[in-house]
């Protein structure tokens, strides 16, 4: 088939090799792939196990209150808030449900309100909270007109209102923070249409603000969490714990060679911060800030845009780790990265030198400080010196917090650099579950979710972190808004736009063998022997079998779970044939051996091609005969998966001589396809001894295969999509062919050699070169099952009102025996049946045309009398389990 190439083609395919380029040298991160980490197993939506769902009638569950004592979990969406079962999401708590919508008039004048959008217009719940005992506190957009509630939590129902607008932001993606403290509610964001980011006291009196004169304390800044930690260790009376906000501002320094325009910072307050008396009144006395760094230095790689922050609960206050998941600012660059901080350099940061704004630069500040430190909560060394509450501080202190907001010490992640670094993966939310394992150690368990949907599931180990497994929470992509986990009910709950899921913290069952479970590394599944089990419900922990550090350890027989199975598979010389492997694990590596040797499948020359589906061995001789058996590698350590008999059959003296004889029909008619069939279970073989295997190849020639094999991939994936765009281009050619109605349709249909399960109906259509002005016509075949696409060539230049020319009077050829190979292959089917992979056949006929030849009607007669002999005829009683 020729194809002519629009004008346009080529700049198009240059464009698609460009992107490929990039592709290929790993732009923007080309080199740090080892630093990116890999989940071990992938299950997707429909693979969930007891999982949990809920999905009303609105959208946008955004907000997430748990309470275990009651097990109840409290969602606030669009104008609604639920009260579902945290045992099971999918049944609303006692038929609590409140409908909070904006009323018909606020929407009205929303919507005449210039630059908001329709989608503003509705009441999206921004916070919620418990306020006491018997009530819960909660703040909406409102139709752009912030309102709030208190909410009785026995008989679910709104019980007072309050105006918003100082406590809930009028944009319902505005970043925004906020928590209830014994009574006072603590919140930031930009609240009032076209102000200020500001972090607030809302109540009770006195309420606080930040500052905006001279120096503004906040530039431009998105929040993305809060927390209270009570660190009043020199306080006798709680007044020295410390509200911590996490966001991510305008980057103030403004440098020329800067390119980072944004950076993130913490920011804390006291909670015992009343405001100054002259000075600063109403206003923060306490308010400092410090940048976050998350970087990877060698690589000159800055992650400034902070995207969510989890404050890992721990008996002893000052431990306190803060997990936080990072961006970077190239909308086009899709990679994250998780880093962790102590509380103790973050503490560190906040008692070292400030910065001062000098000639619109900052600075560090080198000058005399006030005999008080400012900043500081009041604790008894300041009673001691009668300064009882902030407003007793002296004006020279809060002078110098009005214009010294900003701490010079930057706050460096633990380790330096990265705990996580994920690219083509944009994280959204992370939650952290402390985890004790059957070795007695404790440790961190992440929960990550992505803007598509999906969760990441990972174990921190040292200065490292596992993923155990990716779940795809979502069949719709979309980012995951929230996430909070229950440790009485074993479960985490992730919010998104269609919904809430519920999932267990573990899915232990799903690893069917020992080494599956240790492999894992899941500190919540262990190996009894049997099963895989969850740690917290077994008695006696001693007895299962965990290996979180190395993954490797503990199981002794790799071959008594009776998993590995035994086929045969024959194949005729010179035919290639693919012997399948199925693997689980994204981290295991397929390893094949002939007769005890490991096979090497990257060489060029070599006739082995080894693959994550299986083993192709291409143009099969007899040496290639012999016992095959497929490993998979992870941790070390070589698991048995399957093993071959394949047995490579001469070709039979009169199938070589048939090529002497010439056919009736075009040869143009019939096609050429490979097809794999999946093999099926035989007899059992022995396997292959663990101690015999061979000794592992060199690691730098590993390595240099696998980069060799890996480039490989890229460019037949490039050159795949090139192929792609130009058989669209082909197809958008062939359609407007169609329409113009210039040209007749033939069906064809597929005469199958054996009988399917489903019917193989092939529908031809004759499709001019209509872009090239000539009149060639070609047939393009497409099989119903779903396995492979042909294009298949036709007679060119034949016009409409034409016939063909008969063809030439062939003489008969001599009589062939009737003979069957193990496969179940006749050997009397003529040459133009064309061998696909030697094991199965497909003839193609023409439906609505004349077949003026003799040999035509001879070739069909005998064609019937081939399948009807192969019903009861059978030479091997272990035919090849590949034929068709």
């Amino acid at each position: 088939m020729v194809v002519t190439m629009h004008p346009e083609c080529p700049a198009i395919m240059l464009a698609l090799l460009g992107c490929l380029t990039s592709v290929l040298l790993g732009f923007p991160f080309g080199p740090v792939p080892e630093l990116d980490v890999v989940p071990r197993t992938t299950v997707l939506f429909n693979g969930l196990w007891e999982s949990n769902h809920f999905s009303g009638s609105t959208v946008n569950y955004s907000t997430l209150l748990l309470e275990d004592g009651t097990a109840t979990l409290y969602v606030g969406a669009r104008e609604a808030l639920y009260a579902l079962d945290a045992a099971n999401i999918s049944v609303i708590h006692n038929n609590s449900y409140i409908d909070w919508a904006a009323s018909a008039e606020q929407k009205k004048q929303c919507l005449n309100k210039g630059g908001v959008g329709q989608t503003e217009c509705y009441n999206y719940i921004r916070f919620l909270d418990r306020y006491n005992e018997t009530h819960l506190y909660t703040c909406g957009t409102h139709a752009f007109r912030p309102r709030c509630a208190y909410i009785d939590v026995e008989r679910f129902s709104f019980v007072r209102f309050e105006e918003g607008k100082e406590r809930c932001p009028y944009y319902s993606a505005k970043g925004f923070t906020g928590l209830i403290v014994d009574g006072e509610m603590y919140s930031a964001s930009q609240y009032e249409f076209r102000s200020s980011p500001d972090i607030r006291r809302n109540f009770p009196f006195p309420n606080l603000k930040t500052e905006e004169t001279p120096t503004r304390w906040l530039q431009e800044a998105d929040f993305v969490g809060s927390a209270l930690l009570r660190e009043s260790i020199n306080s006798s009376i709680g007044d020295d714990d410390k509200i911590y906000f996490f966001f991510t501002e305008r980057n103030p320094e403004q440098k020329s060679y800067s390119r980072q325009t944004r950076l993130a910072r913490v920011a804390r307050v006291c909670k015992g911060d009343i405001g100054g008396q002259r000075t600063l009144q109403r206003k923060w006395t306490s308010f400092l800030k410090a940048r976050l760094v998350c970087s990877i230095p060698e690589y000159e790689l800055q992650f400034n845009i902070l995207r969510s922050v989890h404050v890992l609960e721990v008996p002893s206050v000052q431990d306190t780790i803060f997990f936080t998941v990072f961006g970077l600012e190239w909308n086009s660059a899709k990679t994250s990265a998780i880093c962790q901080y102590a509380l103790k350099d973050v503490q560190t940061a906040f008692d070292g030198p400030y910065m001062e704004l000098q000639d619109s630069k900052w600075r560090e500040y080198t000058g005399k400080l006030p005999d008080l430190r400012p900043g500081l909560c009041i604790n008894d060394q300041h009673r001691a010196q009668l300064i009882n509450s902030s407003r007793d501080l002296p004006d020279n202190v809060l002078t110098f917090v009005r214009r010294h907001p900003l701490m010079a010490r930057e706050i460096q992640p633990v380790g330096g650099r990265p705990l996580l670094f994920k690219k083509n993966v944009n994280y959204t939310r992370i939650a952290v579950h402390k985890v004790t394992a059957v070795d007695g150690n404790v440790y961190n368990m992440l929960f990550i979710g992505t803007d598509d949907g999906w969760m990441h599931k990972a174990v921190e180990l040292g200065d490292r972190v596992h993923i155990i497994e990716e779940l795809q929470l979502f069949r719709e992509s979309q980012p995951i808004n929230n996430m909070i986990i229950s440790q009485k009910q074993k479960s985490i709950y992730a919010s998104a736009d269609t919904g809430v899921v519920q999932v267990p913290l573990s899915f232990c069952g799903r690893y069917v063998s020992c080494y599956d479970c240790v492999f894992a590394r899941d500190p919540l599944c262990g190996w009894d022997g049997r099963l895989c089990v969850e740690v917290y419900s077994y008695p006696n922990r001693s007895r299962l079998t965990q290996d979180i550090q190395m993954g490797n350890r503990g199981c002794e027989n790799i071959t008594a779970d009776g998993l590995v199975s035994h086929r045969t598979r024959s194949v005729i010389v010179g035919h290639d044939v693919l012997l399948l492997c199925e693997i689980h694990s994204n981290l295991a590596v397929p390893h094949w051996t002939l007769n005890g040797e490991q096979l090497q499948g990257y060489a060029v020359k070599s006739v082995y091609r080894i693959g994550t589906d299986g083993l192709l061995i291409i143009g099969a001789q007899s040496r290639q005969s012999g016992h095959y058996s497929c490993y998979t590698v992870e941790n070390g350590v070589w698991i048995p998966v399957c093993s071959y008999v394949v047995k490579v059959q001469p070709v039979p003296s009169f199938l070589s001589n048939l090529s002497s004889y010439p056919t009736a029909l075009p040869e143009s008619f019939f096609t050429t396809t490979a097809l794999f069939i999946s093999p099926t279970s035989s007899s059992d073989l022995n396997e292959q001894p663990l101690h015999s295997l061979p000794s592992s190849p060199d690691s730098h020639t590993n390595q240099h295969m696998e980069a060799v094999y890996i480039i490989l991939v890229a460019v037949f994936g490039g050159l795949c999509l090139v192929l792609t765009v130009i058989l669209l281009y082909v197809s958008f050619c062939a359609h407007s062919a169609h329409d113009g109605g210039k040209y007749s349709q033939d069906e064809f249909s597929v005469t199958p050699v054996t009988e399917r399960k489903r019917s193989s109906h092939v529908e031809l259509k004759t499709i001019s070169s209509h872009c090239n002005g000539r009149t060639d016509i070609h047939y393009i075949a497409a099989s119903t099952e779903g396995q492979f696409l042909q294009i298949i060539p036709g007679i060119d230049q034949v016009s409409p009102d034409k016939q063909p020319p008969p063809a030439p009077p062939l003489p008969n050829p001599p009589p062939m025996p009737s003979t069957e190979y193990a496969n179940g292959l006749s050997t009397t089917l003529p040459s133009v049946l064309r061998k696909m992979n030697g094991n199965s056949y497909m003839l193609l006929t023409q439906a609505d045309s004349d077949m003026t030849s003799p040999l035509y009607h001879s070739f069909t007669e005998e064609l019937s009398r081939i399948l009807e002999k192969r019903k009861h005829t059978q030479l091997d009683v272990e035919p090849d389990e590949s034929s068709v």
